[in-house]
């Protein structure tokens, strides 16, 4: 395994500035958000991470598939509107060459991510959710291998069900794939979503070749009032790594490592001292002892 930055890490860096960094630090790879390439072009970001000699460990993301689940006209349109996205999302990602394109599912349907519930127009029924993600993989995983693109599905930590994932287990992503074959669906071990989870080694094991990115950040504790900024630097909160990490590697995992952290502190800090310590924190921290 070898490192990789996602992008968000050093939040204020375009794509341009993402590879120019790290070349400049020696990683091989780079993670990267579909907003950064669109700011930057989709053909120039191809263009600077080719010609840098990079790989696109990742791109995000697609997903958000769950909205299809309001009622009627409203629902219809929403769906069709999901089902668009993501098809320019795996043409994006293919054209990129990434290794994957990370799909966050979506929450209930009517729930704005980060925003207060709704006085009306949102649903409860999260077995629905998850029904209308099935619906949705089942149009979308053949056309992405149609485009040599993987899906990988991402749990998220159960705080976030409500508004970004009704996928909160490594083992509920996993079984979602397994309607598909290997080479179009898999999932993301993600160690801030899935360090609590106690059955996150057998589901590990059980995921062998589907593991499609294995993404490290620490759950801090407490969380900051916006829990969505709640990621810290591998070594800042309570996660082990080292288990995690060594368990991915006997499934059989040989990608890159990402390190994505969404902090304020550490994106407001210098992105080139971001990327030395992040550097570190995975040799002393995430890297299994040799």
């Amino acid at each position: 395994m070898t490192l990789s930055l996602n992008q968000w890490t050093t939040r204020r860096w375009s794509v341009a500035e993402a590879v120019d960094g790290c070349v400049r630090h020696g990683l091989e790879a780079v993670g990267l958000w579909r907003e950064k390439v669109a700011e930057q072009g989709l053909a120039e970001s191809v263009k600077l991470v080719r010609e840098a000699g990079l790989r696109v460990s990742s791109l995000c993301r697609g997903g958000f598939l769950t909205a299809g689940g309001l009622p009627g006209e409203e629902g219809r349109r929403a769906f069709a509107q999901a089902l668009e996205d993501n098809r320019r999302a795996i043409d994006e990602a293919a054209e990129l060459s990434a290794a994957c394109l990370v799909m966050v599912v979506g929450g209930l349907p009517g729930v704005k991510p980060g925003e207060a519930l709704p006085a009306s127009g949102f649903s409860r029924d999260v077995a629905g959710a998850r029904g209308r993600v099935a619906e949705a993989l089942a149009e979308l995983a053949p056309y992405a291998g149609e485009r040599g693109v993987k899906l990988a599905l991402e749990p998220l930590h159960p705080i976030y069900c409500p508004d970004r994932a009704v996928l909160s287990t490594l083992g509920q992503a996993l079984d979602l794939s397994l309607d598909h074959p290997e080479e179009q669906v898999g999932v993301v071990v993600d160690t801030f979503h899935v360090w609590w989870d106690p059955r996150v080694f057998e589901d590990i094991a059980r995921a062998g070749r589907r593991i499609a990115s294995y993404q490290v950040c620490d759950y801090l504790h407490p969380l900051p009032q916006d829990i969505l900024l709640g990621r810290g630097m591998m070594g800042d909160g309570v996660i082990d790594f080292r288990p995690i990490t060594q368990a991915v590697l006997d499934a059989g995992y040989a990608g890159d490592v990402e390190v994505e952290i969404f902090n304020a502190d550490i994106w407001a800090a210098d992105p080139d001292e971001v990327v030395a310590t992040m550097k570190a924190r995975y040799e002393d921290v995430v890297l299994p002892v040799r």
